[in-house]
C-alpha cells in the first residue's frame, strides 16, 4: 500500500468510525514523513499517526475501534506477531492465573491449533468471566507486546462468545518449555539498560523521548532490561534479559541503575556499562523461546573471553547493534 493509500485509508476510517474528516494533507504529511524520512514501516507509521488522530481529536480509543465490527481479521494464537492491532480470536481458555493487580479483572492463557497467547481482561471493561478449559470466539481484542511476549487484550467493546466445541492445543506445556542456549554475547541492542514504561491504563509499553506510542507524553516508571545477542559461532539469536535476570547477570539492582543515571543526568550510561562488562563473555542461558527472542529466566557465566579477544567483540557489538537496532 502506497502513502496515499494509506493516508486515504485513514481519512476513510475517521469518516466511518468518528464521523469526521481529517486534514487529508496534514494525514498524508505525517505519514509520509514516517515512512520516508525515519524510515517507519507504513503499519507503524499508520497507527502512529491514528493515535495522534485520536488525542487531537478527544477520541475514546475503544469506542473508535469498536466501530469497526466484525470487520476485524481472525489471526491465530500463534501468528501474533504485531503490537496494536485489532483482531478476533476463537481459542480455548487452558490456564487462568491470579491477578496481580485490582485493575485487572482477569489474566490467563489462550490456545488454539496454532499456539498460545496471554490474555488480560480489565477491570473497568465489565466483561463476563471466562472459564477455563471453554472455548470462546473474542471479536475486537487488540494485541499487545512486552519484551519479546505477545498478549491480547479484552475492553469495554469486546464481544465474549462461549463456543460448544473443543479445540485441539496439542500442546501439553502450553508454550512454556525452557530452552538452553550458550555462546558469547556479542552485542547489547539500543534500548537496554534503564528504560522508562508507561503507567497509563496498566500500558507497559517502553517510552521513547518521554512519550508513549499509545498515550503520548508521559512520565512513566523506570525499569531495567537487556535487549542483546547470543552467539555461538553458527547462529546468532536474540535474547532478552527482563529485570530479575539483568539484575541477576549485572549485579546491579533498579535503585543502583537509578542512581547511577541521575548522578550524570544521563540513562545512556547505565547501558554503556553493561556493555563493558558483558560483551564477550561467553553464557549460558535457559528459558522460553517466543517469536524471533529467546527470553532469558537462568543465566550462568560458562568462561571469560573465551569465544572473542576484545577487539573482535567490540567488532561485533558495534555491527550488531547497528543490524538490529
Amino acid at each position: 500500500m502506497s502513502v496515499t493509500e494509506t493516508s486515504q485509508s485513514i481519512e476513510e476510517q475517521f469518516q466511518n468510525n468518528a464521523g469526521i474528516e481529517v486534514d487529508s494533507d496534514e494525514v498524508e504529511q505525517r505519514v509520509s514523513t514516517l515512512v520516508h524520512e525515519y524510515m517507519v514501516p507504513e503499519d507503524e507509521a499508520r497507527r502512529s499517526v491514528v493515535t495522534h488522530l485520536l488525542d487531537e481529536h478527544d477520541i475514546e480509543r475503544d469506542a473508535f475501534y469498536a466501530q469497526s465490527g466484525s470487520g476485524n481479521d481472525l489471526v491465530a494464537c500463534g501468528d501474533i506477531d504485531k503490537p496494536e492491532l485489532w483482531i478476533d480470536v476463537r481459542a480455548e481458555v487452558v490456564q487462568l492465573w491470579e491477578p496481580k493487580s485490582d485493575s485487572i479483572a482477569q489474566v490467563g492463557l489462550l490456545a488454539d491449533e496454532s499456539g498460545t497467547v496471554k490474555f488480560v481482561s480489565w477491570a473497568t471493561s465489565d466483561l463476563p468471566e471466562l472459564e477455563e478449559g471453554e472455548t470462546y470466539a473474542l471479536e475486537n481484542v487488540v494485541t499487545d507486546e512486552y519484551d519479546g511476549r505477545y498478549s491480547v487484550k479484552l475492553n469495554k467493546t469486546t464481544e465474549i462468545e462461549h463456543l460448544d466445541e473443543e479445540i485441539d492445543t496439542d500442546n501439553d506445556d502450553y508454550g512454556s518449555e525452557s530452552v538452553t542456549s550458550e555462546g558469547a554475547l556479542v552485542a547489547i541492542r539500543p534500548g537496554s539498560g534503564l528504560i522508562k514504561r508507561c503507567t497509563r491504563d496498566d500500558c507497559t509499553r517502553v517510552l521513547n523521548d518521554g512519550r508513549c506510542s499509545e498515550h503520548g507524553e508521559v512520565e512513566g516508571e523506570f525499569d531495567m532490561r537487556i535487549k542483546g545477542v547470543l552467539d555461538d559461532g553458527q547462529e546468532a539469536e536474540p535474547v532478552i534479559f527482563d529485570l530479575e535476570a539483568t539484575e541477576d547477570i549485572t549485579g546491579w539492582s533498579l535503585e543502583k541503575a537509578t542512581d547511577a543515571a541521575m548522578d550524570v543526568l544521563d540513562t545512556s550510561v547505565v547501558a554503556d556499562e553493561f556493555r563493558s562488562m558483558l560483551v564477550g563473555r561467553y553464557y549460558e542461558i535457559e528459558g522460553p523461546e517466543i517469536g524471533e527472542y529467546h527470553l532469558v529466566n537462568e543465566c550462568e557465566e560458562i568462561g571469560e573471553d573465551v569465544a572473542f579477544e576484545a577487539d573482535a567483540a567490540h567488532m561485533l557489538n558495534e555491527h550488531f547493534g547497528a543490524e538490529m537496532a
